[in-house]
């Protein structure tokens, strides 16, 4: 196990769609590339990989159940050698307004945290907003 410091960043957010849909977004290559803007690819079985951003991100499904949960081991191009991958948790319940979506990411390295956490808001959560607005016809493309 490696000596470096790690945080874990927690944020929830509001998304206008289903748990199902919400899941299916986050999960399926297509739709996942769909409202990321960039290349996705991979699997959305228990033990598959699944990498984004034109293999930016790269990930290892844990544990799945579609529409709730989402548990990954998660890495970047950028992560620092020797440092083993994070873990990911992603929870969806529904909640006023379409599904709450609860995300644990743990075992960050320290020196990275902050920009993780700004761009989990910034390339996820608010794409993924913006992705549901407009096929409810709420917001133009």
């Amino acid at each position: 196990m490696s000596g470096r410091r790690t945080r874990t960043i927690e944020q929830t957010v509001i998304i206008p769609a289903s748990p199902k849909q919400v899941y299916r977004a986050l999960m399926d290559p297509k739709e996942h590339a769909e409202f990321t803007g960039d290349a996705a690819e991979g699997s959305g079985e228990v033990g598959g990989v699944f990498r984004a951003y034109g293999g930016y991100i790269s990930a290892r499904n844990i544990e799945l159940e579609e529409g709730k949960r989402i548990v990954q081991e998660w890495s970047t191009s950028e992560w620092p050698e020797g440092s083993p991958p994070s873990r990911l948790e992603i929870r969806l319940t529904s909640a006023k307004g379409g599904t709450e979506l609860h995300m644990t990411h743990s075992m960050v390295p320290a020196e990275q945290a902050d920009g993780y956490a700004e761009g989990w808001q910034e390339h996820y959560w608010s794409k993924l907003q913006e992705h549901f607005l407009i096929k409810k016809g709420r917001k133009k493309p």
